[in-house]
C-alpha cells in the first residue's frame, strides 16, 4: 500500500459568464494534489491510504465520502474543527489552471507531529507533494516523517510548486531540497523547475538529484512529452499523446498515480527492486504514465482514468 501524504480541498472553477454580468456560477469538485495521487492510485488499482488534515464541516465530510466511495484508506486522516481549503482555478485560452487559495487556517495545515500514528509494514511507499511541503505545522510534521521512513520505505516525491499559497521562493527550494534529497523517485514538471531555478537547465536539477538517493527522476513537460532520467539505465524520452485538451488540472497528479501504479503492479516498489529496474520497464512505465496524464487532459477538471480506460 501507498501513503499519500498532503492536502486535500476543494477546487472552485467559474463557469463562463452568462448575460448577467452580476451573477457568477461556481463548481465546486473535490481536489488538491496529493487527494488526487491518491484517488489515482486507487482508480489504477493500487492499495493507497491519505494521511492529512480533513475538517469536520461539510466540505470535509464530503472530501472524506469521496475517498472512501474512491476505495481510498482513511484510516490516517486527522479530523479538526476548521475550514476546508478552497482553490479558486481560473482557466486560461489553452486549458491551464491559475490558482488562488482560501486556506489560511485550513484543516489539511494544521498536521503536526502528534498526530502521526505508527505505520505497519503494509506501507511499502510514501508520496508527498505539493504546499504541504512548505506550511506548518503540517510541512515539519512530514519531513520529519519522511526522515524517520526514508530508510524502511520506497518514498517519491512531486513538488508541485503553489507560490500563491507560500509566495517564498527560497521557502520552497529548502524545502524541495530537503525531500528531493531523501526521495526514490522524483517526478517534477519543468515549469516547476523554472519557478525554483530560473535559467537553469532542468535537465541538470534532475541529473543533481541522481547523485543522492534517487533512483529515478522523471521531468514533465507538458505537450512535448517526457523524460526519464535512471541512475542505473541513463535517459528515455515518450512524446504526449495527441488528444484534444479541455484543460490539464490534475494531468501531473494522474502522471505521478501511474507512476507508482506502474511500480506496484510489477513488484518494483522498494529500494531494492528499483535499484535493479532494467531500461525497458522504465520506457513501459513512462509510457504508461503518459498515456494516463493525455485522458486527464481530455477532460474537464481533475477526472482522473480507471485502469481499464488505459488498457
Amino acid at each position: 500500500m501507498y501513503l499519500v501524504c498532503g492536502e486535500a480541498l476543494f477546487d472552485v472553477f467559474s463557469a463562463p459568464a452568462d448575460a448577467h454580468s452580476n451573477r457568477l456560477t461556481l463548481e465546486a469538485v473535490a481536489g488538491g494534489s496529493p487527494f488526487n495521487v491518491a484517488i489515482g492510485l486507487a482508480r489504477l488499482g493500487a492499495p493507497v491510504a491519505l494521511l492529512g488534515g480533513i475538517s469536520t464541516d461539510h466540505f470535509g465530510q464530503r472530501l472524506r465520502k469521496v475517498l472512501e466511495n474512491e476505495g481510498v484508506d482513511s484510516s490516517h486522516l486527522i479530523e479538526f474543527e476548521a475550514p476546508t481549503t478552497l482553490a479558486m482555478v481560473a482557466l486560461s485560452a489553452n486549458g491551464a489552471p491559475a490558482y488562488s487559495f482560501r486556506g489560511k487556517g485550513c484543516a489539511d495545515r494544521l498536521v503536526e507531529q502528534s498526530h502521526l500514528q505508527s505505520l505497519g509494514d503494509d506501507i511499502r511507499g510514501i508520496h508527498f507533494g505539493s504546499y504541504s511541503l512548505v506550511t506548518p505545522p503540517v510541512a515539519d510534521a512530514l519531513l520529519s516523517l519522511l526522515k524517520n521512513e526514508q530508510a524502511r520505505r520506497l518514498i517519491s516525491l512531486d513538488p508541485n510548486i503553489r507560490l500563491n499559497v507560500e509566495p517564498d521562493l527560497e521557502r520552497w527550494r529548502e524545502r524541495v531540497e530537503a525531500f528531493a534529497a531523501r526521495a526514490h523517485v522524483i517526478k517534477v514538471s519543468d515549469e516547476d523547475l523554472a519557478l525554483l531555478y530560473p535559467g537553469v537547465a532542468p535537465e541538470s536539477i534532475a541529473k543533481r538529484w541522481l547523485t543522492e538517493r534517487a533512483e529515478v527522476v522523471v521531468l514533465t513537460r507538458g505537450s512535448q512529452g517526457a523524460e526519464l532520467f535512471s541512475r542505473r539505465n541513463g535517459q528515455f524520452y515518450a512524446a504526449a499523446n495527441a488528444v484534444t485538451v479541455r484543460d490539464t488540472v490534475g494531468a501531473g497528479d494522474t502522471f505521478q498515480a501511474a507512476l507508482l501504479t506502474y511500480l506496484h503492479e510489477h513488484q518494483l516498489d522498494t529500494v531494492q527492486a528499483l535499484a535493479k529496474v532494467d531500461s525497458s520497464e522504465l520506457e513501459q512505465m513512462l509510457k504508461f504514465a503518459t498515456a494516463a496524464a493525455a485522458i486527464t487532459c481530455s477532460r474537464r477538471g481533475p477526472d482522473l482514468p480507471h485502469r481499464y480506460e488505459i488498457d
